[in-house]
């Protein structure tokens, strides 16, 4: 008979799944927040919130997780702090695992979904803080829609001893946006159109790790 511990600590081991589908933006530090009045599926903009979180990131030394589009980080603050494991992006989505916040050490289920792409030891690459100013989006009927995001990142690869800061802006979709591929597209490309006009262009690299990294 598997005792109750025993459970806790199988339903502990097993990650919450996302699905993550966003765009992301370069802004330069002037460059003003964009309006949202001619996205048709945006009624109302949220107040914004200020979150300030800590990534810290781990891979092998030759960046094998990296090279594949795959990222591992421990990350404090914001709602969705703890261990993460981002897969590699596929038709404009990533899968994201997310486990709960532990002790520096590499928890044991992190390490044994990363064995997917590599058995090598995890040491650390890059840390990412970053102030984030987020903004729900809303429809009609003040449902969340999609996130906007204000980010101030400061960054250090661990590997050179490197420092970068930027400003970047993302637009994720939320759980409760519609599941019409139709839908997404006009979202998107209205949005994408309202950030442009801002004074936006789309993210120089793929994601916050590669740009840390120089890529």
């Amino acid at each position: 008979m598997t005792s109750g511990a025993d459970d806790a600590g199988a339903r502990a081991s097993e990650p919450v799944r996302t699905v993550e589908i966003e765009l992301a933006f370069d802004a330069d530090e002037a460059t003003p927040l964009p309006e949202w009045d001619d996205v048709p599926a945006v009624a109302s903009v949220g107040e914004p919130e200020v979150r300030e979180l800590d990534g810290r990131y781990f891979d092998t030394a030759d960046l094998t997780l990296a090279r594949g589009g795959v990222a591992i980080r421990r990350r404090t603050g914001g709602p969705d702090e703890g261990w993460h494991l981002k897969g590699p992006k596929i038709a404009g989505a990533r899968e994201e695992l997310q486990w709960p916040l532990s002790a520096a050490d590499i928890p044991d289920p992190v390490i044994e979904a990363a064995s997917a792409w590599t058995a090598e030891p995890l040491v650390p690459i890059a840390r990412i803080r970053n102030t984030r100013t987020a903004y729900a989006l809303r429809d009609a009927s003040g449902t969340t829609i999609a996130e906007f995001v204000d980010d101030r990142v400061r960054a250090r690869d661990e590997l050179t001893g490197t420092e970068r800061a930027w400003r970047e802006w993302e637009l994720e979709l939320a759980a409760a946006a519609p599941a019409s591929a139709e839908w997404r597209a006009e979202f998107f490309a209205a949005a994408e159109r309202a950030i442009r006009a801002a004074g936006a262009r789309p993210a120089a690299s793929a994601s916050k790790l590669a740009r840390t990294l120089g890529h």
